[in-house]
């Protein structure tokens, strides 16, 4: 789908103004002076950050070890050192960026984003963090008192998570910090980041990120919690009042689309009459049954390891017929199917 500049231009000026908005207003018991310290850009005032962020840390080592080690810090405690000059950071790698072998190694779960951000600020170097892990990004959002040691110790997860050597991962990641930290989460929930522009499904992941954050066991305090709520909020103004979101905008509608469109050319019938086959039944397919069954087909074969899942979508598209074949089965099913989508992470 092809964004016209003045949609590109709209958008870009819309998450540019949420940003703006983003100049996380300091407690009213903090000094005029130390905001401005705090919440000026990182070229201009890093002298400035640096004594703020070295005052923090000296408080941090002092009150926060226990028997040389650093503890976890209370819910009160971090939002205490929200306004104590913490900066944003995010650690990732997307689809743009990394092998699918180190994406699928450090995916996580979204029943386990708060656990795994509890781990992240277990040691005390980061004072706040968020995941977001979908099926083409895994990102690292966090806030810090000290880039350093906070950087080194979200790496150090990410190496034990994934069981790679860091020289590995540096290759597929990518480090954001301060205002293009906030930018490229701007641009992550209004759809400029996606595989297919202006799709949907992402601002989604990205209001589940923020409502992990925020709830008792997460690991999200003031700076996170309203960097991720704004973040939500630019991307559906760039949904609403542009048109970033019109026509596909999602790899499953965009494959439904682009097949019903060369099916005439290539195969030589209408695209209802064409026999289906999809690899894989989960999020993508039930997806791409969505959009099949909004086309009116009503046959669709569903090739996968297991029978649990395909079972599922059954259930949840009664008026589909679909027939479930195991994985033994595949070359057959393929042999005679006329397109076949393939929407599994198997190899």
């Amino acid at each position: 789908m092809k964004l016209s500049s003045t949609a590109l231009l709209a958008s870009l000026a819309i998450v540019g103004g949420a940003v703006t908005s983003l100049a996380f207003t300091s407690p009213s018991t903090i000094t005029t002076s130390r905001t401005s310290a705090k919440y000026s850009a990182v070229d201009s005032s890093a002298l400035r950050m640096s004594a703020t962020m070295d005052e923090a840390s000296s408080v941090v080592t002092v009150n926060g070890a226990i028997g040389g080690m650093r503890r976890k810090k209370t819910k009160e405690e971090r939002l205490e050192l929200a306004s104590k000059g913490l900066q944003v950071h995010v650690i990732g790698l997307s689809i743009h960026h990394a092998q699918v072998e180190v994406r699928e190694k450090l995916a996580i779960p979204e029943a386990e984003w708060n656990d795994q951000s509890n781990l992240i600020c277990s040691t005390g170097q980061v004072e706040e963090a968020a995941i977001l892990s979908t099926c083409n990004r895994f990102e690292i959002y966090f806030a810090a008192s000290d880039a350093h040691e906070a950087n080194a110790r979200v790496m150090e997860y990410l190496a034990e998570r994934s069981g790679l050597p860091v020289s590995v991962l540096r290759k597929n990641i990518f480090m954001l910090q301060g205002d293009d930290a906030v930018w490229h989460l701007m641009r992550v929930a209004g759809g400029l980041d996606s595989l297919v522009v202006g799709e949907g499904q992402i601002l989604s992941q990205v209001r589940q990120c923020h409502l992990h954050s925020i709830e008792e066991d997460g690991s999200g305090g003031k700076v996170l919690s309203r960097l991720l709520n704004n973040a939500v909020a630019a991307g559906k103004r760039v949904r609403s009042e542009t048109n970033i979101s019109k026509g596909s905008v999602s790899i499953s509608s965009a494959a439904v689309e682009l097949s019903e469109a060369r099916c005439m050319d290539d195969l030589n019938l209408p695209f209802s009459e064409a026999r289906l086959a999809v690899v894989g039944a989960g999020t993508m397919t039930r997806l791409l049954v969505t959009h099949l069954a909004s086309r009116g087909l009503e046959r669709i074969t569903i090739v996968n390891r297991s029978l649990a899942r395909p079972q599922e979508l059954q259930e949840q598209f009664p008026d589909v017929d679909i027939e479930i074949c195991l994985v033994d089965k595949l070359w057959d099913v393929i042999k005679r199917s006329d397109i076949v989508y393939t929407a599994t992470s198997s190899t």
